[in-house]
């Protein structure tokens, strides 16, 4: 029971993820994947500041959310992508003139 649990509270923090982090997320897996390590990574963070996992359905989400959207957030910093559907950032666009265009249209 508790797997399914897992995946169905990844399967939330990927989606709402993908609405904060304007993207349109990853596909269904990996959106599942990303909220179930933001909801290990998320949880690390706040026993590291001191919150006990205590707070029930809500804030084992809120936690998954807040620590898929770190997770997102560090990936593109990496990785340089402004979106989530495999667009180049802009500092590739530069100089490409006509291409900057066809973004904005």
């Amino acid at each position: 029971m508790h797997f399914l649990w897992w995946i169905i509270v990844g399967l939330i923090a990927g989606w709402a993820t993908g609405k904060i982090m304007r993207g349109s997320g990853y596909g269904p897996l990996v959106d599942i994947l990303i909220g179930i390590a933001g909801a290990i990574v998320g949880g690390w963070i706040m026993r590291a500041i001191g919150f006990e996992g205590q707070g029930g359905t809500i804030y084992t989400i809120l936690v998954a959310i807040g620590g898929a959207v770190f997770l997102t957030w560090l990936y593109r910093l990496i990785i340089g992508r402004s979106d989530a559907k495999g667009g180049s950032s802009d500092r590739s666009d530069r100089g490409g003139g006509d291409n900057n265009l066809r973004k904005v249209a």
